[in-house]
């Protein structure tokens, strides 16, 4: 059920953009589009599920084996995922990299894209992949001479360092912040990347993260051992028959 209500808010999320009316639209953001989460994890969760549920109730060892085969697959995917993002850290910080300035150029054409690029500045006090200038990636925001757009040389309202006594979000304050000195852009914008600042969350969340993926890791061998468990049951009946 979880599953179909993840695939439920993706469909709804898409239809609102009229990608389901037009579905080559799709091709037509440069970034990624949030709404893919949401599809791909509900899809998961609901085949996943389905076949869980549905092959324990009606004791079918296709299902179940079906189950613990899928989620031995998803396990063994995120166990080569986790050595090699610690044994190639470079390339997939360079990686990392190009994602974001992809997401920074595609920043105005897509409202979730906008939203999720808007709460990862916030949320890491961070602007740009490296700094404030990968911003001119965006033909809303670089400093050429030809860009007459009124954010020209400037950065999303996401950007910028927070007053706390300010009740309302003020969307212009990023307006013209790259042509001030650096030393008077620490004082209006973050100047720090979202990359060196995630690199610094993990760090210092590290046995937070490493608690979260051994629970994910444990729960999906315990599922795998009861599904088995069960088919060895449902065999070992059926044989005696």
């Amino acid at each position: 059920f979880l599953g179909i209500a993840f695939l439920g808010i993706g469909l709804w999320a898409w239809n609102e953009k009229g990608v389901l009316s037009n579905i080559s639209s799709i091709t037509d953001l440069g970034g990624l589009d949030p709404v893919w989460l949401f599809l791909v994890v509900g899809g998961v969760m609901f085949i996943l599920g389905f076949a869980g549920c549905i092959g324990a109730l009606r004791e079918n060892t296709f299902l179940l084996k079906f189950f613990s085969v899928f989620l031995g697959i998803i396990f063994f995917l995120e166990l080569t995922a986790g050595i090699l993002a610690f044994v190639f850290k470079d390339w997939i910080k360079d990686q990392l990299y190009l994602f974001i300035n992809n997401n920074i150029r595609a920043y105005r054409d897509d409202i979730d894209l906008q939203n999720l690029i808007d709460f990862t500045q916030e949320y890491w006090q961070c602007c740009g992949a490296f700094g404030a200038d990968d911003w001119n990636l965006n033909i809303y925001f670089n400093c050429t001479d030809s860009n007459a757009s009124r954010e020209r040389c400037g950065v999303p309202f996401s950007c910028c360092t927070k007053d706390p006594a300010e009740d309302v979000i003020n969307t212009q304050c990023g307006y013209d912040a790259r042509q001030k000195p650096e030393v008077d852009q620490q004082i209006v914008i973050y100047t720090k990347g979202c990359v060196p600042q995630f690199e610094k969350w993990l760090q210092d969340n590290l046995t937070i993260v490493a608690g979260i993926f051994i629970g994910i890791a444990l729960l999906q061998i315990f599922g795998i051992c009861l599904a088995q468990n069960l088919v060895s049951d449902i065999e070992a009946v059926r044989a005696s028959w």
